[in-house]
């Protein structure tokens, strides 16, 4: 033990001397700061390591996404001004200290890992202007001392787990132009009291948990640009009327809101380019008032409006998305929405009609190429073939539900002329033989205000050169995809200009263009909103080989090489104590994980085995735009391999690796589990001190993306009866087939994946989950004794209790998914119980007020069967919930009573009871203004549902 405590004391030693010699060696910073650094190396896991080369003449030092920059002030001290460390794979926490750095103003850890709260004390930081944590794991409330910030110009908070209120101190913010604080979980009520900020453009809190009504007066935002709401619970809210006095206003987006009254009278916004309210509960006609000519988008969808489709929607000149589907508007179908528009080649019109009560058209319906039309769900279709008008008829094929995504093929002219190493040909250069390396630079559009982003791709190039002195041939749009919110994710290249005949940036123009996107320097536009940067990807620009060096040396450098020599020496001492104790016999074969030829090899038949630079070349380096998930595990990565295949790769943390034996074991076991409801194992790594395991990719994501996913069309019954069944399957195959058996433990929306034929598929099984097995005696428990794991919501109420694990534990969780596939809730949410909700709206005869509403029409006793079996499922006593097999014949038995247009499509595995439907059925469903009782019923039938005690 004394060795090992002398070896400990030494590797501290050693590291302390070189973090502190580099970081004292340019010139002396100021003690406090130097105190608040280690202290945030502490929390962080030494952020700094690759930031060592201080100089006296660089005011900052960098690997270019990483970045800490000092200025000398008149105490002689260095002081922090700067401190950014973007996707940098940072975790800890956020350390109290950092109160310290007063004149820091640009505070950036981006895209790392990071967790706990954000301390109170960031407060204290008077000059900071950008406080940018985006993409973390930061959890708890927004601390009120943020609201004595006077220079903050931009909250950039979104994509954590931030919970509780929004502060009403943060009203003092009397510069703040951005709030960018989506995807978290802040609630209660928007504080009135943020209308005094006089600058503030962009108020972006849409998925968070915000309740109460919409405060009127956020009207006096002189300077607001963009307001997004969407996906909050507001509590049956209006929206004010005063909202019409936006006068700057560019985006108003409050989708899935719980909104109700009329739609107020925009026709005042000049500015308004984008409009959507849909998913609501909104009545009334549509205003008609003519909104502003250069509209883009107006979506109006799943509202209960009434009246006909104005004729003031002729007049839009820039128009891109009309859609009023799934309302009650009567009346003709317009025929010249169109006609002031000029489309481009790429120019696009969607025009979504689907589901209302049009009757007729009046004149022609012939659309040039470039537009949509959809009518079907209309009574206007039973006359299709009269009025000519088939075509629009036709059922969806979801092809236009979506904008359409790009990826760039430079298809150059020079085939004789060879770019050598990581040059390129640029595409649209004078010279079409011009070779030069590329930047690449991540980004992503927060709230664009269009919703086809090819007519407008020259224009964004012209305003991103513009704004960084480039020329408009400099910069390459690679690809595009859209995400969830809508926001656009952008992958761009840029070139030096072709009269650089060494075809390559200097250093010095790399940090600068690095620098004005990581410090938000470009200024902003209505059309395509803030931006959000993801990530560089340098390639030739590699900061190891291409750092600003520093002409001559001075006294701060010879300090550096000094402080080096001894921090060196240290290090050599570590080597040979390190050296010593790994000869010691004890500890001979401790050491790297690295694969080697004495180590344990494994070949599993169906089951390849990668290299590491296999994974790295199929994710882009485990770039974060491939990443599409993240659990206690690791991260989770789209890879596509060398064969074009395209993969899930879960890339295990340190804290997660297993032992090389446990983790062979595990992949042998895994290969030997095969059904069409699991997600198939294609193969593992193993080197590189990486454990990955490689699946296949579920190009829908999972059943909780799917449910929660309001830009998506809704799911009909059928699908969602399907995808209840699918995982039931893979379960019991699981329970029953599994050699040896597996009780799955964690199963929830999130681990039930969705492939592109929405057949479910169950992930994220393994050894660890097994199920008991026989002792010596041939006796087998009934249940396994663990720690209690799961996810709340979902978790076994007696294995919450007892920690004896079953596998009507598994039937426990997956009655609360079949509940989230009936109502579209959420197992917990704002303390409210999915189970409770269920059972007290059932047994007061109101079961169908909570079944989800996007659904759209369902057999109403397909739905009493399925809420009873969900219910049996989540009963409280272990005995009194069905078994597995149980459970798949009950859902076997309601998709034989679906209608034959609705049936589940078969399946080649044979059902278990054999009962199974044969007929395919569409993907979606269409919400008829037609309801009848033989759709949607009214009352229960006794005795269906069973008695459960509220908890």
């Amino acid at each position: 033990m004394e060795r090992e405590r002398l070896l400990l004391l030494g590797v501290a030693v050693a590291l302390s001397a070189c973090w502190f010699g580099s970081l004292a060696s340019a010139q002396m910073i100021h003690p406090g700061e130097l105190k608040a650094l280690k202290a945030i190396r502490n929390n962080l896991g030494d952020p700094l390591k690759h930031l060592r080369n201080w100089k006296k003449s660089d005011p900052c030092t960098s690997n270019w996404t990483g970045v800490i920059c000092t200025q000398i002030l008149d105490d002689g001290y260095l002081h922090i001004q700067e401190l950014r460390l973007l996707n940098k794979n940072l975790t800890g926490t956020l350390a109290p200290e950092l109160g310290v750095l007063t004149h820091v103003t640009y505070l950036d850890f981006m895209w790392n890992n990071i967790s706990g709260s954000i301390p109170k004390e960031i407060g204290n930081m008077t000059s900071l202007q950008l406080l940018l944590l985006s993409g973390n794991n930061i959890s708890g409330p927004l601390p009120d001392e943020l609201g004595s910030l006077p220079n903050i110009t931009k909250f950039q908070l979104d994509l954590n787990q931030i919970s509780g209120p929004l502060p009403s101190s943060f009203a003092n913010l009397l510069t703040v132009q951005h709030f960018h604080m989506n995807n978290n979980s802040i609630s209660g009520q928007i504080p009135p009291e943020l209308s005094k900020l006089p600058k503030l453009k962009h108020f972006l809190l849409d998925n968070n948990n915000l309740s109460g009504h919409l405060p009127p007066q956020l009207h006096m935002m002189r300077s607001l640009t963009i307001l997004q709401l969407d996906n909050n619970k507001f509590e049956g809210t209006e929206i004010p009327p005063t909202y019409s006095n936006m006068s700057r206003l560019v985006k108003l987006s409050l989708r899935n809101c719980n909104l109700t009254g009329a739609i107020p009278d925009f026709s005042t916004i000049q500015s308004l380019l984008y409009l959507d309210l849909s998913l609501n509960y909104l009545s009334g006609s549509i205003p008609t008032n003519k909104l502003s000519s250069s509209i883009t988008t107006i979506d109006l969808s799943h509202n209960q409006l009434t009246g006909t489709i104005p004729s003031n929607f002729s007049g839009f000149t820039q128009l891109q998305k009309l859609s009023l589907r799934d309302n009650f508007l009567s009346g003709d179908v317009p025929t010249n929405i169109w006609q002031n528009i000029t489309f481009k080649a790429t120019s696009t019109l969607n025009l979504e009609f689907q589901n209302n009560a049009l009757t007729n058209v009046v004149g022609s319906l012939n659309p040039p190429p470039n537009v949509t039309i959809r009518l079907q769900g209309n009574p206007v279709c039973r006359r299709e073939n009269e009025l000519g008008i088939v075509t629009y008829c036709a059922p969806e094929d979801g092809s236009a539900d979506a904008p359409a995504n790009y990826t760039f093929l430079n298809s150059s002219n020079c085939p004789s002329q060879h770019c050598p190493g990581y040059f390129e040909h640029v595409p649209d250069a004078p010279d079409p033989c011009y070779c030069a390396a590329p930047l690449g630079v991540g980004v992503r559009l927060r709230s664009p205000s269009i919703y086809d982003f090819r007519p407008y791709a020259d224009e964004f190039r012209s305003y991103v050169t513009s704004n960084l002195g480039l020329e408009p041939y400099q910069l390459v749009i690679d690809s595009f995809i859209w995400q969830k919110g809508p926001r656009l994710l952008m992958f761009l290249k840029l070139y030096p200009e072709i009269g650089n005949y060494s075809g390559e940036f200097s250093a010095s123009e790399v940090q600068r263009l690095v620098s004005d996107f990581a410090t938000f320097t470009i200024i902003g536009n209505d059309t395509f909103g803030p931006y959000d940067l993801r990530n560089f990807t340098l390639g030739y620009y590699q900061p190891d080989v291409n750092l600003p060096m520093s002409s001559g040396m001075s006294k701060g450098v010879l300090a550096a090489i000094v402080l080096g020599s001894i921090s060196s020496a240290g290090v050599t001492g570590l080597a040979i104590a390190f050296l010593f104790y790994r000869r010691h016999p004890r500890n001979r074969n401790q050491g790297s994980r690295t694969k080697s030829a004495s180590k344990l090899s494994m070949k599993v038949e169906g089951i390849k085995e990668f290299s590491f630079a296999d994974l790295e070349k199929a994710t882009s380096s485990f770039d974060i735009t491939a990443q599409i998930g993240q659990g206690g595990y690791g991260k989770v990565y789209k890879g596509v391999l060398g064969d074009s295949t395209v993969v899930a790769i879960k890339r295990a943390q340190q804290g997660s690796l297993q032992g090389q034996q446990e983790f062979f074991t595990e992949i042998e076991f895994l290969s030997r589990l095969h059904h069409r409801n699991l997600v198939a194992l294609v193969g593992y790594c193993d080197e590189e001190s990486e454990q990955m395991l490689v699946y296949e990719f579920m190009p829908n994501g999972s059943l909780q993306n799917v449910l929660s996913d309001r830009y998506r069309s809704p799911l009909s019954f059928a699908v969602r009866l399907s995808i209840a069944l699918g995982s039931a399957k893979g379960i019991l195959y699981l329970h029953t087939e599994a050699d040896p058996p597996i009780i799955h433990r964690d199963i929830k929306a999130n681990n039930i994946l969705i492939d592109s034929r929405f057949n479910a598929k169950v992930a994220d099984f393994g050894i660890s989950r097994l199920a008991p097995l026989p002792n010596t005696d041939g006796y087998v428990t009934a249940h396994i004794s663990t720690n209690v794991k799961g996810t709340p919501g979902y978790v076994d109420p007696e294995y919450f209790l007892t920690h004896k694990l079953t596998e009507k534990s598994d039937v426990y969780s997956l009655g609360i998914v079949f509940l989230e596939l009936l109502t579209g809730m959420q197992p917990i949410s704002h303390g409210r119980n999915i189970v409770r909700e269920v059972l007290q709206a059932c047994q007061s005869g109101s079961m169908f007020s909570i079944i989800d509403r996007s659904m759209g029409p369902y057999p109403s006793e397909c739905i009493k069967k399925f809420m009873a079996l969900a219910l049996k499922c989540c009963e409280d006593q272990t005995k009194a919930r069905p078994t597995m097999l149980e459970v798949v014949r009950e859902l076997e038995n309601i998709s034989s009573m679906l209608p034959e247009t609705d049936t589940i499509a078969s399946e080649s595995e044979p059902s278990i009871s054999g009962t199974g439907g044969s007929a395919s059925q569409p993907l979606y469903a269409r919400r008829s203004p037609y309801t009848s009782t033989d759709l949607i019923g009214s009352d229960l039938v006794s005795g269906v549902i069973p008695k459960i005690s509220p908890r």
